[in-house]
């Protein structure tokens, strides 16, 4: 039987949860109950301990921030947590396979804490756990804080690389407390664009802003439904882990088997009844990845992980759910990508022959879609909370925002690769290899591209007049049928009501 600590809970107790927030009002207290009569039964008992049970009290916060190499940020990550409007009750960093300075800057905070907000006292403890070799990496460390948080009723992960805006704990838990059907609550992701110098930091930040952004508000405006509980910030409820544990026959949470234990962990708490949800105003701020090896095997490991998850069939101990309902914003984002790569490399080919045997007449109405999609990107950019002339930039200017079109093209197709060819490679591994500037698998993709145009020119020089006529004359209907489709689902987007939200 486990101890816990006086005022902790276990998950299986039933108790009105409330938030320890100068927004939430003062602790409301049940009304008064009529004396018992003295206790003659096992029925007397019952009703005593039901009534005891139902006492409201507040809330209790485990925050775990697993950490590999993050000797430049968890110093931030750390202070950020310790600035919060609400402070977690307790604070354990879990270091693994590193090789850096990590343990000595975390080691720095360890101890007690204490914090005043409006008359409030909040305390808290940071703990250092160094695990040295673990060979299940982060889901080994999220694991292991999940087991010192035992007793809690809610566990924070936070990734060692990230920053938390100063009132993200406070309404984390003020939107869990109000809602205890959510099993999982998901800040709302960006990147601190003015900690990076350089100018291809810079394109690559304002793509991944613009991508978080698009990411955040298409579940904004799904009812705040959440396909995927991130492990950069998300809060969870300690009884739908539990539930999660024992629908699965798991002795712990996170799973290794998949590329994305998050996405895993996410499906597996909506099968247990509960939601996952977006919150409507909390955020945190990721690390991002400043050159494109780096960001190469950071987007084909995601890229790699959701395609496991959706597609049918048994793969050791994972099954693809392809009718899971919080997977259904992935298959859109994976056929819009086959849209995207067969409008643009058609076209380009397209071009390439028409202009070959002098057959290319410019029509002004080819200026639409890029224009509809240059509008849309610079919406989504005035819908960021955080917004700044490089965001708007980006958007305006189209030519950035269609250059890292094609860069997570090749993420896409690298993925795709990868799962179709059972390649059994270990992109934990590989993207920690990306981050330290080894590898050249982010190169693969240009060359693919490099090779497909070229075989296409020589295939198409191969031909007689009349069939590259023919070929023409076939390509260019398709094409235009294509494009109106992707274009009618951007003004879709474009003209939809984003209903106050910020991203």
């Amino acid at each position: 039987m486990t101890d816990l600590s006086p005022g902790l809970r276990r998950a299986t107790d039933r108790q009105i949860l409330l938030p320890r927030s100068s927004k939430a009002g003062p602790l409301a207290l049940p009304p008064a109950t009529p004396q018992l009569a003295p206790l003659e039964s096992i029925e007397a008992v019952a009703g005593e301990l039901a009534i005891a049970s139902h006492t409201p009290r507040h809330a209790t916060i485990s925050c775990i921030i697993p950490c590999y190499n993050e000797q430049d940020t968890i110093a931030d990550v750390i202070k950020s947590l310790l600035a919060q409007t609400r402070l977690p009750d307790v604070i354990h960093v879990i270091i693994n396979n590193t090789d850096d300075d990590t343990p000595e800057i975390a080691r720095s905070f360890e101890g007690r804490h204490t914090r005043t907000v409006k008359g409030e006292d909040f305390h808290t403890v940071v703990h250092v756990h160094d695990m040295g070799v673990n060979p299940d990496k982060k889901v080994g460390a999220l694991n292991y804080g999940y087991f010192l948080s035992r007793g809690y009723d809610y566990v924070l992960g936070v990734d060692g690389d990230t920053t938390l805006a100063r009132d993200t704990v406070e309404r984390l838990e003020l939107e869990m407390t109000d809602d205890p059907r959510i099993g999982g609550l998901s800040a709302i992701y960006s990147i601190d664009k003015n900690r990076f110098k350089g100018a291809m930091a810079r394109f690559l930040i304002a793509g991944q802003r613009a991508q978080f952004a698009a990411f955040n508000m298409d579940n904004l405006l799904r009812g705040r439904n959440m396909a995927v509980l991130g492990g950069q910030c998300s809060l969870f409820n300690m009884r739908a882990l539990e539930s999660v544990m024992i629908r699965h026959h798991q002795q712990a949470p996170w799973v290794r088997d998949s590329e994305v234990e998050d996405s895993k962990l996410s499906l597996q708490i909506k099968d247990a009844g509960y939601s996952t949800k977006i919150s409507a105003s909390a955020r945190a701020y990721v690390g991002p990845m400043t050159n494109l090896r780096a960001l190469h095997g950071q987007q084909v490991k995601w890229n790699f992980g959701a395609i496991d998850l959706f597609w049918p069939g048994q793969r050791g101990d994972n099954k693809g759910q392809p009718m899971h309902p919080n997977l259904r914003l992935r298959w859109y984002e994976n056929i819009a990508m086959c849209f995207n790569i067969a409008s643009r490399l058609g076209f380009i080919l397209l071009l390439v022959a028409a202009l070959s045997i002098h057959a290319f007449i410019f029509n002004p109405i080819w200026l639409i879609p890029p224009v509809i999609a240059m509008l849309l990107n610079l919406r989504l950019a005035l819908a960021m909370k955080d917004k700044s002339a490089s965001d708007l930039l980006y958007a305006a200017l189209a030519l950035p925002a269609e250059l890292y079109m094609w860069i997570r093209m090749g993420h896409f197709v690298s993925a795709w690769t990868q799962f179709l060819a059972q390649s059994d490679k270990d992109n934990w591994a590989a993207q920690a290899n990306a981050e330290k500037g080894k590898g050249s698998a982010y190169v693969m993709p240009l060359v693919v591209l490099v090779a497909i145009i070229g075989a296409g020119i020589f295939a198409w020089t191969q031909q007689s007049i009349g069939v590259q006529s023919a070929i023409l004359s076939l390509g260019w209907p398709i094409l235009y049928i294509a494009t109106i489709a992707q274009t009618v689902f951007m003004m879709r987007k474009m003209f939809r009501r984003h209903r106050g939200f910020q991203v």
